[in-house]
C-alpha cells in the first residue's frame, strides 16, 4: 500500500513539474490569432501588424487566419471554443459588444466565454454630409433634422458601428432621421456622394479620398477630443456632451487561460503598440495604439455591451 501510495506521489509530482516545464516554454509551436473579418479591413490590418511584432518577441510564428461570416460568429464560436492553451486568440471589434443586443442565438457568451488579454487600438468614425446640405457644424445637422423630422436619411450597413455611432447621436439630440441600409460602406458613400442620401458616419480611411476632392464635408469626430490627424475636426462631443463612439479593436483568448500566460501575452502586446513603427503605421491610417490591462479590458467590454445593447432597443435595430 505505502508502496502504491509513493507511486502515485511520483507521478502527481511529475505531472505538475511537466506543467511548469511546459508552461515556462510557451510558446512552443505557432500560436493561431483568428479573425472573425475577411482579409483587407481594418480589423486585418491591425491584427496582422500586431502579429508580425507579437511574433517577433516570442520568437514564434502567429497565424493570422481569417474566419468571416454570420456577423463575424462563426470565428469568433470557433475561438471561444479552443483549448485555452495560449496557441489560439481571437481579435475582436465592435461588434463583438453590439451582436448581443440584436436578440440573436449566439453560441457563446461575449463576456463570460473568453478571457480578456488587451485592447488594441481605437479608430474614430467621422461624420460626413453631402454639400447640399449647407451645414458646416453639427450643431447645425441637428437644427435641420430638427426642422425636418425624419426627412433626412443617413447611410450605414445595418448594425455595424458607423450604424449604431447615428443612432446614438440621434438618440442623445432627440432628433430622427431616417435610416438607409447599405451591404458595406462602398455603396452606402457611392450613393451618399450622389446626394441620393445625406448623412453617414464611416471610418476616416473610407471617407477621407471624398472629403479631399470636396465631394463630401466632414463636419465632426465621434472620438472623445479632437485627433491629431484631423485637428480642425471639432469632436461631436463639443456640441453634444459626453457622445463617444469610437470604433476599436481588441485582442481575447478562450476562458480558462492560465493568469502567467494573460500576463506575458499582455506584455507583449504592450512593446508592440509602444514600437514606433507600429504607431506611425497606425496613425498614418487614422488608427491609434491603446493598450490596456486585462482587467481594464474587460470592464470596457461589459460597458460596450450594455451601452450599445440600450442604443439597440431604443432604434429597435435587428439584425438584416
Amino acid at each position: 500500500m505505502a508502496g502504491r501510495t509513493s507511486l502515485i506521489l511520483f507521478l502527481s509530482l511529475m505531472s505538475v513539474c511537466f506543467t511548469v516545464h511546459a508552461a515556462g516554454d510557451y510558446p512552443s509551436r505557432p500560436i493561431r490569432l483568428i479573425l472573425s473579418s475577411p482579409p483587407g479591413g481594418a480589423v486585418d490590418l491591425v491584427a496582422r501588424t500586431l502579429a508580425k511584432k507579437i511574433s517577433e518577441s516570442l520568437q514564434q510564428q502567429v497565424i493570422v487566419d481569417n474566419r468571416p461570416g454570420g456577423g463575424q460568429i462563426i470565428g469568433t464560436d470557433i475561438a471561444a471554443k479552443a483549448e485555452p492553451d495560449g496557441y489560439t486568440l481571437l481579435v475582436i471589434s465592435i461588434t463583438h459588444t453590439i451582436n448581443p443586443g440584436l436578440g440573436l442565438r449566439l453560441p457563446y457568451d461575449s463576456e463570460r466565454d473568453f478571457s480578456p488579454i488587451s485592447m488594441l487600438a481605437t479608430s474614430p468614425l467621422v461624420l460626413v454630409v453631402h454639400p447640399s446640405t449647407r451645414v458646416k457644424t453639427t450643431g447645425e445637422l441637428i437644427a435641420l433634422a430638427k426642422s425636418k423630422p425624419g426627412q433626412l436619411n443617413f447611410a450605414g450597413s445595418n448594425a455595424s458601428g458607423g450604424h449604431l455611432a447615428m443612432e446614438l447621436l440621434l438618440d442623445m439630440t432627440g432628433t430622427k432621421m431616417m435610416h438607409v441600409p447599405y451591404n458595406g460602406a462602398t455603396p452606402a458613400l457611392i450613393d451618399l456622394i450622389a446626394g441620393r442620401v445625406q448623412v453617414m458616419m464611416t471610418s476616416p480611411l473610407a471617407a477621407g479620398p471624398h472629403i479631399m476632392s470636396g465631394k463630401l464635408s466632414v463636419i465632426g469626430v465621434s472620438s472623445r477630443a479632437r485627433q491629431g490627424s484631423m485637428p480642425r475636426v471639432p469632436a461631436i462631443a463639443e456640441t453634444v456632451p459626453g457622445y463617444e463612439a469610437s470604433l476599436w479593436y481588441g485582442l481575447l483568448a478562450p476562458k480558462g487561460l492560465a493568469g502567467r500566460l494573460i500576463s506575458r501575452l499582455n506584455a507583449v502586446t504592450q512593446r508592440a503598440l509602444a514600437s514606433e513603427d507600429v504607431r506611425s503605421f497606425f496613425e498614418s491610417r487614422g488608427v491609434m495604439p491603446e493598450g490596456s490591462t486585462p482587467e481594464e479590458f474587460s470592464g470596457f467590454i461589459r460597458t460596450e455591451i450594455d451601452k450599445w445593447r440600450k442604443v439597440i432597443q431604443s432604434a429597435g435595430i435587428k439584425r438584416g
